[in-house]
């Protein structure tokens, strides 16, 4: 079996491998040097990276931000446009940077070798395993492995990828001994995933576990200013290595890459160089040398020779003419025209702007372009007024409920589509098993309104989805804890070190479990934490294949009467475990009065559920699966009654935030105050 070995390649400017090619006066070009790349026989394809264009200003802003994380990288991008070089630079600007950078194409694994390859093998395992033989993940060891073309995974393999990701540990082929890992992963792909989810050729829990940070790599077309310093460093490359030192392009032959539309990326440009270096005649490279198709980009529309001259006459006159709302209409005509110009492409228009997607994101919320609710036959300019609507009109409200809490009590009530049923307003309800699932269906704009835990909006605010925390509920600490067998020798959470802890990775556990070591001097690189669903985790702790478990009610409650299981630790003195609401952006902005006739509901449910627990745990317990008395146990632990976000509590969730960032589970810092809504916070 061939092995290709990719030499450890980082970014590093004190790199030998590297040079920054200042010729050309091209300063943010970032290149490779070829006796690098042929250390160990290598080959390796990524080999420059422009950073002149806005868009890739503004992809490098984004990978700066991600890099110094451990946070698993999904690049989404085009053949041929850079998503290795990216990993390269991701890699490079890590902790992982003095490990090694291992890159496999999964398009190229044979269904036959493919687990052999990535996980390794024992000697025997199969015929012509001659020898123990470590895989891919071993071999990155300390490192970053880098997965492309991860959408052409076969489907078995997903789910073995899958449990090595939750576990952090692979098997051998031919072994039974997990062997741990410590490796940053990053993956990417030119292909759809979402349609892929749909078509049952991805898996969609595969793909939740990869999206922690994306990176959407804007195809070399997007990225016109780096056209020609690509082409220099390619001339440079090629000229040198064929003895050509005299060539030059001529300004046609510039003029003809800028107007190129070069469907196959950076590859492409490459071998264009590489092909007129070789066949040139003269001492200049023209447009014939080149032997590009007709394809050229797009034709840019007319603009004023001096941008701001032009933007700076309109306002004057607008000024003069007394016109209402100049800079609110200035900023619609800048992000609608960007919008329209990129056939509706939220990626390129926020690059040629120099914004960042989720802000120019939150613009077109703000226009009502995405996200909001429209009356049947109006305009899609047109925002909805922020009112009720009126009967008939029919406005959708769409709550995520987990199956335990103030939402899922809620539901099981049924006063609320009652309550808005005669304001027009349709209720339906969409069922998650988790507190970041409800954020990840807000950021696809699957659900308008959630009620979650500390942690899952962190997450969430960090990576950019589009909500506002409009109240929370009482603490409820004991409704949360870390569980052992009653037969563990575990006494106390000091225990802990060195143990295997089962959680679902951003939630209020996560918090939890993170707090209870650092109450004992330790942190969270003091154990193991596998990210399991709570099915998988009760399996293995009844099993004794992990020692600790943090889980929250109803399923604390169940595990403890059910399952012989303790509490270790829970949440007093730790962990406040306060439940939030929160409404997606676009919603809360078309519609505040809809948001405020749930809250009235959810405060008259408080009262309903102090006096009718038991009732309320019969009603729930078909729809939840579990028993009533454990149902009614769990409803008098809990808290209810939302109030208005005040400082205590922002204050509470921004150290937690802080606390995430220090520990190095959150990649980049988040402030909770810009994600509140403005009503649900009074101001002082």
């Amino acid at each position: 079996m061939t092995r290709l070995h990719i030499p450890a390649i980082g970014l590093d400017p004190s790199d030998p491998g590297l040079t920054e090619d200042t010729r050309h006066d091209r300063r943010h070009l970032v290149s490779f040097d070829p006796a690098t790349r042929s250390r160990r026989q290598a080959t390796v394809r990524a080999t420059a990276m422009v950073f002149n264009d806005p868009a890739a200003v503004a992809l490098k802003q984004d990978l700066d931000r991600i890099a110094p994380s451990r946070a698993t990288v999904l690049i989404i991008g085009e053949t041929g446009a850079g998503k290795e070089l990216v990993a390269r630079y991701i890699h490079g600007q890590s902790a992982q940077r003095g490990g090694p950078f291992v890159a496999v194409n999964c398009g190229a694994l044979s269904d036959s070798l493919a687990e052999a390859e990535l996980f390794g093998y024992e000697k025997g395992a199969f015929t012509g395993a001659l020898k123990s033989q470590i895989g891919w993940f071993e071999a990155a060891q300390r490192g970053t492995l880098f997965l492309d073309e991860i959408g052409d995974l076969p489907l078995p393999l997903q789910v073995k990828l899958l449990r090595v990701l939750q576990e952090r540990e692979v098997v051998r082929v031919g072994s039974r001994t997990p062997i741990p890992i410590d490796i940053r992963i990053i993956a990417a792909t030119n292909v759809d995933l979402d349609s892929a989810i749909q078509a049952k050729t991805f898996r969609e829990d595969l793909y939740f576990r990869l999206n922690v940070a994306s990176v959407h790599l804007p195809p070399l077309r997007d990225r016109p200013d780096d056209i020609e310093p690509l082409a220099h460093y390619f001339l440079d490359l090629y000229r040198a290595r064929l003895g050509r030192s005299a060539l030059t392009f001529s300004p046609e032959a510039l003029r003809r890459l800028r107007a190129y539309a070069w469907p196959g990326n950076i590859r492409e440009l490459e071998n264009a160089v590489h092909n007129a270096t070789l066949l040139a005649r003269g001492e200049r490279l023209e447009p014939s040398d080149l032997r590009l198709s007709g394809m050229t980009r797009p034709a840019a529309r007319a603009e004023p020779a001096d941008l701001e001259a032009g933007v700076q006459a309109l306002i004057e006159r607008a000024i003069l003419n007394d016109e209402p709302a100049i800079y609110e209409r200035t900023v619609r005509a800048c992000i609608r025209a960007a919008y329209d110009f990129n056939d509706s492409n939220q990626v390129k228009a926020a690059a040629q702007l120099g914004m960042s997607r989720n802000a120019f994101r939150t613009q077109l919320s703000h226009l009502g372009v995405i996200g909001g609710r429209r009356r049947a036959g109006s305009p899609s300019h047109v925002v909805a007024a922020p009112h009720f609507v009126a009967a008939g009109d029919a406005l959708d409200l769409r709550i995520g409920v987990q199956k335990f809490g103030v939402s899922c009590v809620l539901k099981a009530r049924g006063a609320l589509e009652a309550a808005l049923e005669a304001q027009g307003v349709r209720v339906s309800w969409k069922e998650f098993s988790c507190g970041p699932s409800l954020l990840r269906a807000l950021d696809r704009e699957e659900i308008d309104y959630c009620v979650t835990g500390e942690g899952p909006p962190i997450f969430a605010q960090a990576a950019g989805v589009p909500f506002v925390y409009a109240g929370f509920e009482p603490p409820a600490p004991q409704s949360q804890a870390l569980v052992v067998r009653q037969d563990s020798p575990l006494v106390t959470a000091a225990d802990l070190r060195g143990r295997v802890i089962a959680l679902n990775e951003g939630s209020n556990v996560h918090y939890l479990v993170l707090r209870a070591l650092q109450n004992q001097g330790m942190s969270l690189d003091d154990v193991q934490c596998l990210y399991l669903t709570p099915d998988e985790a009760l399996w293995r702790i009844r099993r004794g294949q992990i020692d600790a478990w943090a889980i929250w009610d109803p399923i604390l409650t169940a595990a403890q009467m059910e399952h012989d299981l303790r509490i270790l630790v829970d949440g007093r003195g730790l962990a406040q475990n306060v439940q939030f609401h929160l409404v997606s952006t676009s919603f809360i902005r078309n519609h505040p009065d809809v948001l405020a006739k749930v809250l009235d509901e959810v405060r008259r449910l408080e009262r309903y559920i102090a006096a009718h627990p038991a009732e309320i745990a019969r009603t729930m317990a078909q729809d939840v699966g579990l028993p009533p008395h454990a149902l009614e146990i769990a409803l008098r632990r809990l808290s209810c009654g939302v109030s208005a976000l005040d400082d205590r509590v922002l204050g509470q969730q921004q150290a937690i935030a802080d606390a995430f960032r220090d520990a190095g589970v959150l990649g980049v810092p988040v402030s909770v105050r810009d994600a509140v809504w403005r009503q649900a916070f009074p101001a002082h």
